[in-house]
């Protein structure tokens, strides 16, 4: 069977078990006649089980069906959430969780020490898991009382309330995870809403859970989430009613204002680049990488790309943002005349190196214009574009590391220390060339984790290990883009924060 008929085969089947969960749980209708609705064009996770979930796009959905332990505020600090407190230990080698009274999950059982226990144990031992890396520190919990649990760890780690105010600490239900298959597709959390129907690479949709925490906050009573359809038609999709929110590309924010809509723009932790993997000729040779660093004109990507709304950045955190480091923002200029005696000293002259740019359907822009760059150095290239909705990329891209170059980027992560083990660290998602990882940025994350975050040295240390990572790594970041949503009018009160888009406090008139 050829690698496309195996594809479209789990498809098949994917659908199918979807279909009988759907039918079991009684999914199918969207909506009720007159309840408060909201139509979210965005992109689906690459899993409802947190604990396979691969990317940190996942959290806008993710957050849909589950509570953290922890969130995080329109400024980036910690708040509660699931969690209504949580003290350190004199070392910092363990931190207790005080949970609120009464936590459920949508399947009726208990939000309590024991589930979040258990959580964590499947999160570091499950085989398929994608956070074994990020709970490294975490060594095992301690249930100290139903609503008190203790996360013990192997050595100081002041990053851990960050961390869980992601997918990281986004509770499921020990009672679904007995099913790993079936939670992929039908999450059962703790959050605002209740899944009542999914497609795989389609749609899935909700109604309000009015056993969530926070369910006060919550004005929308049945949410309906599809893959965003072709950024030319998403215009046309909010003023016809289809499509109530959705993210906009920079260039089209002028065409929404004229047709009446809505359109906000508010700061993000987005930052793109192009992706190098030193895996791959021809950056098995530094010479080449070298020449790379001077191949991009950042300010073109963000007048191109951001319609001037965005900014330059040479590393994974925007400018404005605690762990941007802006001593090392000059250190690799544009400078393409560098760039091709760096590439005449590797050995290639003009024309005589092709490449490949694997890019996403929805961002062939930033290829095209990474295309156009090189061609200024002599480098040709071909694109190879991934098609929407499609898990090929997590697959090709995240997992096996297949492609040579690819445009891509980070929206960010709650900890800046989780953003840069996912973007330099040796199992970092977004590490095409890994397992490369220096010991010098290794070490100088480690000393990050184990510095409180009131200590006058803890953003120091923060900008070493950004720069450690900046210099070990032979991606470049490019851009900073903010969020673009437009919106249907009925929208009040939008809830965008620069690391996620949340519902608490929206309504709809």
């Amino acid at each position: 069977m050829s690698k496309k008929s195996r594809r479209s085969a789990g498809i098949v089947v994917l659908g199918l078990i979807v279909a009988l969960i759907a039918t079991a749980c009684g999914g199918g209708s969207s909506s009720s006649s007159g309840a408060s609705e909201v139509k979210w064009a965005f992109s689906l996770p690459t899993s409802w089980d947190p604990v396979t979930s691969r990317t940190g796009n996942d959290i806008n959905t993710i957050s849909l069906a589950y509570a953290s332990l922890t969130r995080l505020d329109e400024n980036g600090n910690v708040e509660p959430s699931l969690a209504e407190s949580w003290e350190y230990n004199a070392d910092g080698t363990a931190v207790t969780f005080k949970l609120r009274d009464g936590l459920t999950f949508t399947d009726g059982t208990p939000l309590d020490a024991e589930a979040v226990k258990a959580f964590f144990k499947r999160g570091k031992t499950q085989e398929d898991s994608f956070l074994k890396d990020q709970l490294d520190d975490v060594v095992g919990a301690t249930v100290i009382s139903p609503t008190e649990v203790t996360l013990n760890l192997s050595r100081p780690d002041y990053q851990i309330p960050y961390l869980v105010a992601g997918r990281t600490g986004a509770i499921s239900s020990p009672a679904a995870a007995a099913d790993t298959q079936k939670l992929s597709v039908w999450p059962v959390g703790a959050g605002p809403f209740k899944i009542t129907d999914f497609v795989a690479e389609d749609h899935a949709y909700f109604v309000k859970n009015p056993d969530y925490w926070d369910a006060e906050n919550i004005n929308i009573e049945n949410f309906q989430l599809s893959v965003a359809p072709d950024p030319a038609t998403l215009v046309a999709g909010v003023q016809s009613g289809s499509i109530d929110f959705a993210t906009l590309p920079a260039l089209q924010a002028k065409e929404a204002e004229a047709a009446g809509l809505d359109v906000t723009v508010k700061p993000s932790l987005a930052a793109n680049n192009v992706s190098i993997n030193l895996n791959k000729a021809p950056f098995d040779n530094p010479k080449v990488v070298e020449a790379f660093r001077y191949a991009f004109d950042r300010q073109a990507f963000v007048d191109v790309i951001t319609g001037g709304l965005g900014s330059t950045t040479s590393q994974p955190f925007p400018e404005g943002y605690l762990a941007f480091n802006p001593e090392i923002e000059n250190q690799w200029s544009y400078d393409p005349e560098k760039a091709k005696s760096l590439l005449q000293e590797a050995g290639y002259g003009p024309g005589e190196l092709t490449i490949a740019i694997t890019a996403q359907s929805v961002a062939t822009n930033r290829a095209e214009l990474a295309q156009a760059q090189l061609k200024k150095i002599g480098v040709e290239s071909t694109i190879d574009v991934v098609p929407p909705g499609s898990s090929t990329w997590q697959s090709e891209v995240y997992i096996a590391k297949n492609p040579q170059l690819a445009t891509d980027g980070t929206i960010g992560r709650e900890s800046p220390v989780q953003n840069l083990l996912a973007t330099y660290g040796a199992e970092g998602i977004m590490n095409l060339s890994g397992p490369h990882a220096s010991p010098e940025f290794v070490a100088a994350l480690d000393l990050v984790r184990a510095t409180p975050l009131e200590d006058p040295q803890y953003k120091p240390r923060l900008w070493a290990a950004v720069k450690a990572g900046v210099d070990q790594s032979p991606s470049n970041y490019l851009f900073s883009n903010p969020w673009i949503i437009v919106s249907n009018p009925k929208l009040k009160d939008l809830n965008i924060l620069p690391s996620q888009v949340r519902w608490e406090g929206v309504t709809v008139s």
